[in-house]
C-alpha cells in the first residue's frame, strides 16, 4: 500500500511526496526505491516507478525525472526525455506529464500555479539551494506563464536540523556568502554546527516573493520506516540507499 503525503497549499493540483512504503525493493532498499542511479535491481526500480505513475494517473513513460547533479539547472519539459537531462528541477505547462524529483535527505520541493496551469519540481540539497535552484525554478515557471504572486511551494520530507551536523568549513562558506545565514545554524558538539536545511529553503522561497511556502515537517533521518536517508545509511555503514520520489502534475 503506497503512502502519499500531500499538502493543502498545492490543491487542487495532483501531487504527492511518496514514502518508502508499498514498494517492491528488498534489503537496504526495502520499499519504494525509485532511484535508477542506485544499485538496486533496475527491473524492481521500474516496478516501483510504475506504481507511482499509476497512483498519479499516467503511463510509466510520462513520469519524468532528471539526472540530478546538485546544480541550479532547470529543464522545461513537454514529454518523455531520453536521455534524461542533467538538471535539478523540471517545469511544465503540459497536462498529463508527471514531474518527479528523487531525494534521500535533500529537499524535494513541489511548485504549482493552479490558475496559470504551470507546475515545477526541484531537488534542493544545500548545494543546489545555495546555487539558486529554487529561484531558477520559479523563473522557469514564470517563463511558461505562471505569476510569481500565484506560485505556491511545499518542501517535502527532508533532513531536520537536529540530524544535520556539519563542520566549521561548511558554516564558514555560508557566512562568507551572507553573515545573516548564521540564523540557520545551531551549536553542535565541539566545533560542529547543526544546519537547518528546510529553514534555509523556506527563507529562499519567501524572499523570492511567491504566494506561499511551507514544509511538511517530516524528517527523513529520524523515521527509517517511512523514509530513505543518505546520512543514516552512512552512519550505519550500509552499502547503498534508496531514493524517495516526489511528484506533481497538471
Amino acid at each position: 500500500m503506497l503512502e502519499i503525503i500531500t499538502a493543502d497549499a498545492l490543491a487542487p493540483l495532483k501531487h504527492g511526496f511518496f514514502t518508502r512504503k508499498g514498494g517492491a525493493s528488498s534489503g537496504v532498499f526495502h520499499g519504494l526505491n525509485c532511484g535508477p542511479g542506485s544499485s538496486d535491481l533496475s527491473e524492481v526500480v521500474a516496478i516501483n516507478r510504475a506504481r507511482v505513475a499509476t497512483a498519479m494517473g499516467v503511463a510509466p513513460e510520462n513520469l519524468l525525472t532528471a539526472h540530478q547533479v546538485h546544480s541550479a539547472r532547470v529543464a522545461t519539459v513537454t514529454g518523455p526525455m531520453e536521455p534524461r537531462p542533467e538538471a535539478d528541477a523540471l517545469v511544465t505547462a503540459t497536462p498529463g506529464i508527471v514531474l518527479g524529483v528523487l531525494t534521500a535527505d535533500c529537499q524535494p520541493v513541489l511548485f504549482g500555479d493552479a490558475e496559470a496551469q504551470v507546475v515545477g519540481a526541484a531537488h534542493a540539497g544545500w548545494r543546489g539551494a545555495q546555487a539558486g535552484v529554487l529561484e531558477a525554478t520559479i523563473d522557469a515557471m514564470i517563463a511558461l506563464g505562471a505569476r510569481r504572486q500565484s506560485i505556491r511551494a511545499v518542501i517535502g520530507p527532508t533532513i531536520s536540523q537536529a540530524a544535520y551536523e556539519v563542520g566549521p568549513e561548511f558554516l564558514e562558506s555560508f557566512l562568507d556568502e551572507d553573515p545573516t545565514n548564521a540564523r540557520f545554524f545551531a551549536n553542535g558538539t565541539g566545533d560542529r554546527a547543526l544546519f537547518d536545511l528546510p529553514a534555509f529553503g523556506l527563507a529562499r522561497l519567501r524572499a523570492a516573493g511567491i504566494a506561499e511556502a511551507e514544509w511538511t515537517r517530516h524528517c527523513t533521518y529520524r523515521d527509517p520506516d517511512r523514509f530513505f536517508s543518505f546520512r543514516r545509511t552512512t552512519h550505519l555503514q550500509e552499502a547503498d540507499y534508496g531514493r524517495l520520489i516526489s511528484t506533481i502534475r497538471l
